[in-house]
């Protein structure tokens, strides 16, 4: 496997737009590129390595998904289980049709009104989130049930069912319902049912005011020329949450991709569902239960993606040829240019 066009790739990325990030490739078990690029601390100027834990906005969402697929296993509910009768009131939106069901949350097909809206979302995406804490302090966003007054008088978009539309209130809910079903609160029950049987010991969620060794500090950019670089604390909520947030290491998301991959979190018989499309993103991309499904054939990649200000993560595994990726980034603008030429060095495009 070439890697020459990668290295050059992220040589120009972090010259021409100061892309910051760790980049990872394995092939059957074993690295054949890594690359760390860029600052974890700009104000001391600690250098990116690969003990190193970044922030991972959305790909968040697929350790939620596994962790209610675990739940299922296990027999708490059902995939076509309604979400309403579990639910107590007030932890479930006052407008949540009672037809919606845990697979449409985990497709992202139950047309339930979102607290942030990324079909309508800008180029300027990142200050439209950080303006979602303006009159809301983030440090008040710690557990799940926080974000219900963001959405849960807000009237459904549409039944479910009827198509894809991103929802990060969705995955708000699915954690309530990890939350209920497991006894303990979202992070815990991530831990114990998807980083530990991972083997993913550096990962976590965190919270922002938490003092914890090597993790990437997650910056925005100059708002103008010769202005200072901000961290993104006031842009996130100050915990990680069922639809975001979560830090790991690169090599932790390889250990993660394995291990989903290869039914060591998720059972075959529900992985199977799990990997089966739910619902069509554009031409080449669809949802399955919580895991993109990118591309046919040989050269179909399953995995997940997120951004926040500051932060952005995308890990693919190629079951065909045994391949994982996955781009961490603390700064953003750059990460899916590197995932583009990542699938064009695997598949051979």
């Amino acid at each position: 496997m070439r890697t020459d066009r990668l290295d050059a790739e992220l040589s120009r990325l972090h010259a021409e737009q100061d892309f910051s990030g760790t980049v990872l490739v394995t092939a059957s078990g074993r690295p054949v590129f890594e690359a760390h690029v860029g600052l974890a601390d700009r104000a001391c100027g600690v250098p990116i390595g690969s003990r190193h834990r970044f922030a991972l906005g959305s790909v968040t969402k697929v350790f939620t998904a596994a962790a209610v697929l675990s739940l299922v296993a296990e027999g708490a509910f059902t995939l076509d289980d309604p979400l309403a009768p579990i639910l107590p009131p007030d932890r479930r939106p006052g407008t949540l049709r009672p037809d919606v069901t845990v697979r449409h949350l985990l497709a992202h097909t139950s047309g339930i009104a979102d607290y942030f809206e990324e079909e309508t979302a800008t180029e300027a995406w990142a200050e439209e989130f950080a303006a979602l804490w303006h009159d809301r302090p983030v440090y008040r966003m710690r557990e799940p049930a926080d974000f219900l007054g963001l959405f849960g008088d807000l009237p459904p978009y549409r039944g479910p069912g009827e198509r894809f539309q991103y929802s990060n209130a969705g995955y708000i809910l699915l954690g309530l319902l990890i939350e209920e079903a497991a006894g303990t609160g979202y992070a815990a029950a991530v831990d114990a049912r998807v980083f530990a049987p991972a083997g993913m010991d550096a990962s976590g969620c965190f919270a922002a005011d938490e003092v914890r060794p090597d993790v990437a500090v997650g910056y925005l950019r100059p708002s103008a020329p010769g202005e200072p670089w901000r961290t993104n604390v006031f842009a996130v909520p100050a915990a990680s949450g069922p639809d975001g947030g979560s830090f790991a290491t690169a090599a932790d998301l390889d250990r993660f991709l394995t291990a989903y991959a290869s039914g060591g979190l998720v059972p075959p018989p529900l992985l199977d569902e799990a990997l089966r499309p739910h619902g069509d993103i554009d031409e080449d991309a669809a949802m399955g239960l919580g895991v993109y499904l990118l591309g046919a054939g040989e050269d179909r990649a399953i995995g997940a993606e997120g951004a926040d200000p500051g932060a952005e993560a995308l890990i693919r595994h190629y079951p065909a040829k045994g391949v994982n990726t996955v781009v961490l980034s603390n700064v953003n603008d750059s990460a899916w240019t590197v995932d583009a030429v990542l699938r064009d060095m695997v598949t051979g495009s």
